[in-house]
């Protein structure tokens, strides 16, 4: 399908964090690191905000033109990996759970834990987050996000990288090339997440 894609900047600031909220409040992740429905629906939002501002600040946010869909990316150098949550910062975690939710351990481990598995070595383009609206879900927004970017990555001979965090995406990014790198993390008394890892396909 045709979709118009363009970079956000800061003044779609709101628009991304409401979306990846949208997308992710009945995530399993989501709903293991904020297992009381209430506080995920107060608290949920500014953890997307803080995801946010890290990709603005220091990668790249692909929106459909609609406002339907987003896609977050970093692009990680070759010997390093993003330390959950906070770009190349190790304390980030921490930091994340002070600003967003103080008192919930799971904020900052989900950070730990994802950084762990992170692979390093090979540069790539990280896929943090893609978003998008539950009203246009299985309209092929999130493969046309993704596939303008790997597009780009095999022309560059870029590898790409991300974190399933469900079946039905580990499905998609399974369409997309991906395949599932070392072992799945298994979130404690929670969900599993599946690394995955794409090479570049050649012209």
């Amino acid at each position: 399908m045709g979709v118009a894609i363009r970079v956000a900047g800061e003044a779609d600031r709101e628009l991304v964090v409401r979306l990846l909220d949208e997308a992710f409040q009945d995530d399993p992740v989501s709903g293991w690191v904020f297992p009381d429905p209430a506080h995920r629906r107060a608290t949920h939002p500014r953890l997307m905000a803080a995801f946010t501002d890290v990709v603005l600040a220091e990668g790249r946010v692909d929106l459909a033109e609609d406002g339907s869909a987003c896609a977050l990316w970093l692009s990680v150098p070759a010997g390093e990996h993003e330390a959950g949550g906070d770009g190349a910062d190790e304390d980030g975690p921490a930091q994340l759970r002070a600003a967003v939710d103080p008192d919930n351990e799971r904020v900052e481990l989900i950070g730990r834990l994802t950084a762990d598995v992170h692979p390093a070595g090979r540069a790539h383009a990280y896929l943090w987050m893609i978003g998008v609206s539950p009203e246009r879900q299985g309209e092929g927004l999130g493969s046309a996000l993704i596939g303008s970017v790997l597009d780009r990555c095999d022309s560059e001979g870029l590898a790409a990288y991300l974190e399933a965090s469900n079946d039905r995406s580990r499905a998609l990014y399974e369409r997309l090339g991906f395949v599932v790198t070392g072992d799945p993390l298994d979130l404690p008394d929670g969900p599993r997440m599946w690394p995955m890892w794409r090479d570049p396909r050649p012209e």
